[in-house]
């Protein structure tokens, strides 16, 4: 089968013009200077807020596991330390982890403190081998709702369990047993202790909604402290008689000892505790990868995480802890976040949090023993509560994985967090092979005597019965339409659909094979019986008129007819092939294709946008270029954009001579009637616009002649002076300079295009009143590159920079001296 070889973008222009301008004076990447240890100014200040986080946390976790509570300070003070000097993730905060609670509890009350230090030093040997054979990779595997259940069962029971501290209680040994015994604790309440657990609670609740100006000051403070501290306070003040943090001398401090226990036992908990921290330390990576990658302010550029050095940082940090008596360590998404959030730009923050840790822990302890114990109860409590989290539970139910969900849920809440997560994974599995297997065969004649068989799904050997059914029931020399909707094919279901084809064509039957948009599929170029084209041909299916293949390389886009593949370039020949039927013919596929498989998913969508109206949230000012699909680059669907296309995305300013009154009144329309939110103008690669503004000045057209084309480009003249001026800054595009001039046109056009928008009364109006927002924006079509512009409403202000959106985030380089980019121009354009 043919590959795709997507049309090339020579694109060595680019490097070539950034050596133009490297600075002569400037010091050779990696070399001519000696390295120093600096501390950012945001590392300081991000290690503090997370450290005020995870103090109250740590002894929380602690004190929910039953383990020493100076064994959580040890615990995020050796994650700090180790896992964030060795670790592969450099934002991520590591400690005591409230996913391992459950874990850890049932560790201390069946083996006993000593013997569970051991084991999470065992587990750290075990992440370190894990890490030496690159495995890190393989626990993303792990179906999304299998961890989110997970998380979910050890937060409820975490929950359950110190909900019973909350009201004064002790907790029991299990889920089952603290609901049963919740009733009698409820009729004994010890009122000091709800108290302090209900202010606890409400402060946490009600900290991050604070609104106004205070709000935004007071929540740079972080919520745990602030509530333990008032309930610390407020026990002071009132002598009430709640039982307080008690932190024994160091000198006292447990460290392991020999594992003792069934070996069995010990494997069994060595690697509960090793999956446990290792899926959560490497999901928790890749989250602040995305968080990161997000992040407006500040701009430092951090790398992204080596997830089998992370694992190896975290084997090394379980090591250490256990080996000093504290708790497993494990990547912490709560601390993680708010590291972040607090600006963190490497890894001297996590580092400094642990150092800070350890002298809270030496000269801190009097001012930690004023902390009732009741007040980590409730953090731990609510933090339980919100493990069990509403938008996993939409994101399991939207992708059809609620059964895993609630299976691994009641798994671990019912029989433990390994047990639970093996019957997890082997419901996800058996969820995956029961759709891959699920394959709806379907027969029909139509009124012209063509017999249609609709296979709907996968072809594996288990459809494989269904499908020789279907074909041995079509009569001998019929003409047969076989439509295959799916993208796999095994060699068992493609050998039956080719034996079957070869059979029927020797009765004198027409068999034609072709995929959900009616494209007829090619048959197998060459070694038609191997596993290898059985592969490859699942993808594409067969055909038997005249053994000639169409490209079907490009799906699920295969209507699209301009692409080029290995055999089949798009010569005129191949194009006019590909339209065998005329453009009618090609419209009138396109349509049933639309009728048969669109219409019945969006019927009712498009219903009720008939009932209710149209309320677009953006209107979307774009090029009439073939190559931009607006939909599928804003991932849009009806309703959703209100679009407005004409030659070089241009907006004519109010007044402007030879002005087009239709994009003014879709401006109007669309912000007085439509209240849309946003305005966007798209510009584009290699668009011809831009290009004919550069060949032929507006003013001088050729033989004299003023053509509606050329009228309508002279609104694209300002444009062209805003680039060759010295007054603008110039456009840049992820921090380097444009290929060539038409790109810098594209963009400056861009940029333009908006100063030209605000001068409309309507945008003008509501821009005052802060309801309406405008944004540029560059599609590279060779690259399939999205980039918006930085500050798009404060044109002039600043650098007018596109920077890349996507999962590859761009970087605002060194600006370039704007003589230097005037010569770059002048020498592209000769």
């Amino acid at each position: 089968m043919s590959a795709c070889v997507p049309t090339r973008t020579d694109h060595s222009s680019r490097a070539t013009g950034a050596s133009r301008f490297q600075r002569p004076h400037s010091p050779p990447p990696g070399g001519g200077r000696r390295r120093r240890f600096r501390i950012a100014g945001a590392d300081l200040s991000a290690s503090i807020t997370v450290f005020l986080i995870a103090l109250p946390l740590s002894l929380g976790i602690a004190l929910a596991t039953g383990a020493p509570l100076q064994a959580g300070l040890v615990a995020a003070a050796v994650g700090g330390l180790v896992a964030g000097r060795f670790g592969g993730a450099p934002l991520q905060v590591s400690g005591p982890a409230a996913g391992l609670t459950v874990v850890t509890a049932d560790l201390i009350q069946q083996y006993g403190w000593r013997t569970t230090c051991a084991i999470t030093v065992l587990a750290g040997i075990a992440q370190l081998g894990l890490s030496h054979v690159r495995v890190a990779r393989s626990a993303l595997a792990v179906s999304p709702a299998v961890v989110h259940g997970m998380l979910a069962g050890i937060g409820i029971t975490i929950a359950l369990a110190q909900l019973h501290i909350v009201l004064g209680g002790s907790p029991e040994s299990s889920p089952v047993d603290n609901v049963r015994m919740l009733p009698a604790q409820l009729a004994d309440l010890h009122g000091p202790a709800v108290l302090v657990s209900a202010l606890t609670v409400a402060v946490l609740l009600a900290w991050p909604h604070i609104p106004g100006r205070t709000g935004r000051i007071s929540r740079k403070i972080p919520a745990a402290l602030v509530a333990v501290s008032a309930a610390a306070v407020l026990a002071a003040l009132t002598g009430m008689k709640v039982p307080h943090v008690d932190l024994p001398s160091w000198s006292n401090h447990a460290l392991p000892g020999l594992p003792e226990g069934p070996v069995l036992g010990i494997a069994a908990a060595v690697l509960t505790v090793t999956l446990v921290t290792s899926v959560q330390s490497l999901l928790s990576a890749v989250a602040v990868d995305k968080l990161v990658a997000a992040r407006k302010e500040p701009r430092t550029e951090v790398e992204r995480s080596d997830l089998d050095r992370e694992l190896a940082g975290q084997g090394a940090a379980n090591i250490v802890s256990g080996a000093l008596g504290g708790l497993p360590v494990a990547g912490v998404a709560v601390r993680s976040v708010a590291n972040v959030s607090a600006g963190a730009v490497s890894r001297h923050s996590t580092m400094l949090h642990g150092l800070w840790i350890v002298l809270a822990a030496l000269f801190l302890v009097p001012v930690i023993d004023l902390i009732p114990l009741p007040a980590l109860g409730a953090l731990v409590m609510v933090i339980g509560f919100q493990m069990v989290s509403v938008k996993h539970i939409r994101s399991a139910s939207r992708h059809r994985e609620m059964l895993v969900y609630v299976v691994t849920f009641a798994g671990v809440a019912l029989l433990g967090v390994l047990e639970g997560v093996v019957i997890g994974i082997a419901v996800a599995v058996a969820v995956a092979l029961h759709r891959l297997a699920r394959t709806h065969i379907t027969a029909e004649t139509t009124a012209d005597g063509v017999h249609r068989i609709q296979v709907r799904g996968q072809l594996t050997f288990l459809a494989v019965p269904r499908l020789s059914r279907a074909l041995n029931q079509m009569p001998r020399g019929a003409d047969v339409v076989v439509e295959l909707d799916g993208s796999f094919m095994d060699h068992a279901a493609y050998e039956t659909l080719q034996g079957w084809q070869d059979a029927h064509a020797a009765q004198g039957g027409r068999v034609e094979i072709t995929g959900r948009t009616g494209d007829r599929f090619a048959g197998p170029s060459s070694g038609a019986g191997s596993a290898g084209s059985a592969g490859s041909e699942a993808a594409a299916g067969t055909g038997s008129r005249g053994g000639k293949s169409t490209h079907t390389c490009c799906r699920p886009w295969t209507p699209w007819r301009n692409h080029h593949c290995d055999n089949h370039a798009a010569t005129p020949a191949s194009v006019a092939r590909g339209r065998a039927g005329g453009s009618a013919g090609q419209l009138a596929t396109g349509l049933s294709a639309f009728q048969r498989h669109t219409a019945p998913l969006v019927r009712e969508e498009l219903a009720r946008l008939a009932r209710e109206g149209q309320t677009p949230s953006q209107l979307f000012i774009t090029c009439a270029d073939s190559r931009l699909v607006t939909s599928m680059i804003t991932s849009s669907g009806p309703g959703d954009l209100f679009t407005v296309r004409n030659v070089g995305n241009l907006v004519p300013p109010p007044g402007a001579e030879n002005t087009d009154d239709s994009v003014g009144a879709a401006i109007e329309y669309a912000v007085d009637v439509l209240k849309v939110q946003s305005i966007t103008i798209c510009g584009h690669s290699g668009c011809g616009a831009m290009q004919a503004l550069l060949d032929t000045p507006v003013n001088t057209p050729p033989n004299g002649a003023q053509t509606p084309l050329r009228r309508w480009l002279r609104h694209g003249e300002p444009s062209l002076e805003r680039m060759r001026s010295r007054k603008h800054s110039w456009a840049r595009i992820s921090g380097r300079l444009p290929a060539d001039a038409v790109e810098q046109l594209c963009l400056t056009n861009v940029v333009q295009q908006l100063e030209h928008l605000r001068t409309h009364e309507a945008v003008r109006r509501r821009l005052d009143e802060g309801t309406l927002e405008l944004h540029g924006m560059y599609f590279h079509v060779g690259e399939a590159q999205a980039y918006l512009l930085q500050d798009g409403v404060r044109i002039g202000e600043t650098d007018e920079v596109f920077d890349r959106v996507g999962p590859v985030e761009g970087s605002v380089e060194d600006s370039v001296e704007d003589s230097d980019a005037e010569g770059f121009l002048e020498e592209s354009r000769a």
